[in-house]
């Protein structure tokens, strides 16, 4: 869990020094992969009652928040990438 949760962390910040959109998108799918794994980490640990319940749910929502965070950046730079420029 550790490893994809500070994955998700370094791998926002590479795609925060990108120049392309292909590469920004390429980055936060990465993002959004190892939120994801780190969300079933999570459930695991709820699944076998490890540690503070409360602790848990609360990493769960924020783990929950930045990948809806992170697939609306996703879906907002491809919807930036498709629209005509003037």
């Amino acid at each position: 869990m550790l490893r994809s949760s500070s994955g998700a962390a370094l791998n926002f910040g590479e795609a925060l020094g990108t120049t392309t959109t292909r590469d920004f998108i390429h980055k936060m799918t990465i993002v959004l992969k190892e939120l994801k794994e780190t969300r079933v980490s999570l459930k695991i640990l709820e699944y076998v009652n490890y540690g503070d319940s409360q602790h848990r749910n609360d990493l769960l929502a924020e783990s929950d928040e930045l990948s809806a965070i992170s697939a609306k950046m996703i879906l907002n730079k491809k919807r930036q990438s498709n629209t005509p420029r003037k």
